[in-house]
C-alpha cells in the first residue's frame, strides 16, 4: 500500500536536514504505529507523505499502491486515497461542515471518474456516519472546526475520513489534547473503518491509544530514521521503560 525508500527531507527555511533515510512498507489491510521522542520526524514524514510546503525531498521514494506520492499535488494525493488527520486541525470561517465535507466527497468521486453523489444520498450517509461518532446535527451545521472541542475537532476529522474512505489513513498524534471519553469515540470510528483494502500510519507518544487502536506492526523513530521494528509489545516496552534503552541499543 505505501511504500517509503531511503527519505531523505530537509526543512527549507532553516535549511535543515529532518528526515534522514526512513524506509517504511506499510501492507494492505494493516496498522502501523510509529513512536519517538519529540523532534525524530515524526510529523514532518506525515506532512511531506501528503505534500505539505515547506520541505524539500533531496532522495528517496515514496509510493501508493505503485504511484509516484512525491510527484502528485496534494490534492491528487487525496483523490488517490491518501488522508492526514492533523495534530491540530485548523479552523475554517465561514465554510460550512455540511457543505466542505459534500465538496470534498464529491471532489474525490469526480477525480476518480465516478458520478457525484446527490444531496440526498450524501445527507444520507453523513448523518449516520455522524451519528456513529456521536456528532449531533447542530455540529454539522456549524462552521468547520469552529468553536469546537479538541474532542470535537478529532471527531470531525475522523467523520471527514468515513466520508472520503482513503486507502491510506495517517493520523499525526490524533490523541493529542483528548480526555479518555474522547479518545475512546476516536479509536472506535477508527476501529470501524479498519478493512482489507484500508491501512493506517498512526503517529503517537502514547501506549493508550494503542490501547483501543490496535496496531499490528510497531517502529521507533529517532533523530530522522526508524530505528527498530517491533510487534504490539514494542510500544509497551517504550511505556514502561521510555526511549533510553532502545536508543543506547542501537547506538
Amino acid at each position: 500500500m505505501l511504500n517509503i525508500n531511503n527519505l531523505h527531507v530537509d526543512l527549507q527555511e532553516e535549511d535543515k536536514q529532518i528526515l534522514k533515510g526512513v524506509d517504511l512498507t506499510v501492507e494492505a489491510g494493516t496498522v502501523h504505529a510509529i513512536m519517538g521522542p519529540n523532534g525524530s520526524g515524526k510529523s514532518t514524514l506525515s506532512y511531506v507523505l501528503s505534500g505539505k510546503d515547506g520541505y524539500e525531498v533531496t532522495d528517496g521514494t515514496a509510493t501508493l499502491d505503485g504511484l509516484d506520492l512525491l510527484d502528485m499535488e496534494p490534492e491528487d494525493r487525496a483523490a488517490a486515497g491518501l488522508f492526514l488527520a492533523f495534530q491540530y486541525p485548523v479552523e475554517i470561517p465561514g465554510v460550512g461542515n455540511m457543505t466542505f465535507l459534500r465538496t470534498a466527497v464529491n471532489a474525490q468521486r469526480k477525480a476518480r471518474g465516478e458520478d457525484e453523489m446527490s444531496a440526498a444520498d450524501f445527507l444520507k450517509l453523513v448523518r449516520a456516519r455522524a451519528k456513529d461518532l456521536k456528532i449531533d446535527a447542530d455540529m454539522l451545521k456549524r462552521p468547520v472546526n469552529v468553536g469546537f472541542s479538541g474532542g470535537e475537532k478529532k471527531r470531525n476529522e475522523i467523520l471527514q475520513m468515513a466520508m472520503l474512505e482513503p486507502k491510506m489513513c495517517i493520523l499525526d498524534e490524533t490523541d493529542s489534547g483528548l480526555d479518555v471519553d474522547a479518545m475512546k469515540l476516536v479509536a472506535q470510528g477508527v476501529n470501524a473503518l479498519r478493512a482489507e483494502g484500508r491501512s493506517f500510519l498512526v503517529i503517537t507518544h502514547y501506549q493508550r491509544l494503542l490501547d483501543h487502536i490496535k496496531p499490528d506492526v510497531v517502529h521507533i523513530m529517532a533523530d530522522g530514521k526508524i530505528i527498530k521494528t517491533g510487534g504490539p509489545d514494542l510500544a509497551l516496552d517504550v511505556e514502561n521503560n521510555g526511549y533510553a534503552d532502545i536508543l543506547a541499543e542501537v547506538a
